[in-house]
């Protein structure tokens, strides 16, 4: 295995310092290192250099969805992004609910090589919200499944929710809840708010998903388990999570970088790109959110990539899929809306977008600080640089970015991935 030795860059945004890299893991930081005469130097003045990124929402639609995302394309768009460990959810066709389908994705993903692939299983039979899936059996699984989500669906049943959080207690899992009350949001396709009746599109009320988030968190305190709130997006929802852990109530909840930055307002288009669920809130939830981010009540940072073939978002709003892709934008996204803003330093980023989603989803291997002895999972970013997205030239087999044509602000000039190098210069290295 090639050694590296990186010199001169900022560990996460402070100290400036090397990095040597052999044999899969971190030898040795600091100045001066003694490094081996083969070595691949790697030049990272003016880099920030972060661990590995981990997005705990990622959706890779293998099995079922190849024309929209396979396995290896996605694990690709996560090293260009920064990423070295994505959770690939569980709406897959056939759904993600048992042992072998949960082992196929993380077979694919141990064969793509790019980012390592945790498979979440599915808290329901075929997600229909009726009966418990086979979650030990996947637990106990090759993948070692630990997170359990519905996503795309609510387990709106509140005696299923609570069944599923004592479960998973039995092997220290997850549940990740996608907060809709679905009774409250048939046919939605936007915000329920003024625009929403302007436009005449059904509206997605914030209750509908402040109920499920408050029901659940009780329901978790009363069993205590672990409880995870999907893309939460209100300003409700963060003051809801907010006070349960003032309580100190047991629960995660993450924010995608299209609610940290996008509002309502574009729906006003009709250009389904901008369709998604939840949707776009307005200014003051995007407010909320990045508030909730930068103090802590929301834990991190998930893409919900969620690609979709042209078919599908080259329609009429309406009969448009729901959902973004997000896993080459996320970084600077969050540079965008988090660090420019002052909001947080990059120390804070590496615990929002690898620490804490490795914590919560118990990659063990990801998530760790940039020293002497951990794996090599590391991203090396350039935050002076600007980009203006092009969706053609992205690595993921769909094209659905909502920020085609902005300008952001950084770029991923490397990806490490155990010490193997995923992006070297801004582009994939295998």
């Amino acid at each position: 295995m090639t050694a590296y030795l990186i010199t001169g860059a900022r560990l996460v945004g402070g100290e400036v310092a090397d990095l040597l890299i052999g044999n899969g893991e971190i030898v040795a930081t600091g100045t001066n290192l003694d490094a081996p005469a083969d070595a691949t130097t790697i030049d990272a003045t003016g880099l920030v250099a972060l661990p590995g990124l981990v997005d705990l929402h990622t959706h890779l639609r293998e099995p079922g969805r190849e024309d929209a995302e396979t396995v290896f394309t996605g694990t690709r768009a996560a090293a260009k992004g920064g990423f070295t460990a994505v959770f690939a959810m569980a709406n897959t066709d056939p759904v993600a609910d048992t042992a072998g389908v949960v082992e196929q994705v993380w077979r694919l993903g141990r064969d793509a090589g790019y980012a390592d692939v945790y498979p979440i299983g599915a808290v329901t039979v075929g997600r229909q919200g009726t009966q418990l899936a086979e979650l030990g059996a996947m637990a106990d699984s090759a993948a070692r499944v630990r997170v359990f989500s519905d996503d795309g669906d609510c387990v709106w049943d509140a005696a299923l929710m609570r069944r599923a959080l004592e479960y998973v207690k039995a092997f220290d899992g997850v549940i990740a809840q996608h907060a809709q009350e679905p009774r409250l949001t048939q046919g939605a396709q936007m915000n329920e708010g003024a625009l929403s009746g302007v436009l005449g599109l059904t509206g997605w009320p914030s209750v509908a998903e402040e109920a499920i988030i408050a029901r659940d968190i009780l329901l978790n305190a009363h069993v205590g388990s672990k409880l995870h709130v999907c893309h939460l997006s209100t300003k409700g929802s963060v003051e809801i999570v907010r006070a349960a852990k003032r309580r100190g109530l047991e629960v995660t909840a993450e924010v995608t970088p299209h609610h940290l930055l996008l509002t309502e307002d574009l729906a006003a288009s009709y250009n389904p790109v901008y369709k998604v669920n939840p949707p776009l809130r307005t200014k003051a939830d995007v407010e909320a959110v990045r508030e909730g981010l930068a103090d802590g009540t929301i834990d991190i940072v998930a893409t919900d990539h969620a690609p979709h073939p042209v078919e599908d978002k080259d329609c009429e709003w309406s009969a448009a899929a729901f959902g973004m892709t997000g896993l080459e934008t996320a970084l600077s996204v969050v540079q965008h809306a988090m660090i420019d803003t002052k909001l947080l330093t990059w120390a804070d980023v590496a615990d929002r977008m690898s620490y804490r989603p490795a914590a919560i989803g118990q990659a063990s291997d990801h998530g760790r600080p940039l020293e002497a002895g951990a794996p090599a999972n590391i991203v090396l970013y350039d935050p002076t640089v600007e980009q203006t997205v092009v969706p053609d030239a992205s690595v993921s087999l769909s094209r659905n970015t909502p920020f085609e044509g902005m300008t952001l602000p950084g770029k991923v000039v490397a990806t490490f991935l155990r010490g193997v190098p995923t992006v070297l210069n801004g582009e994939l290295a295998q």
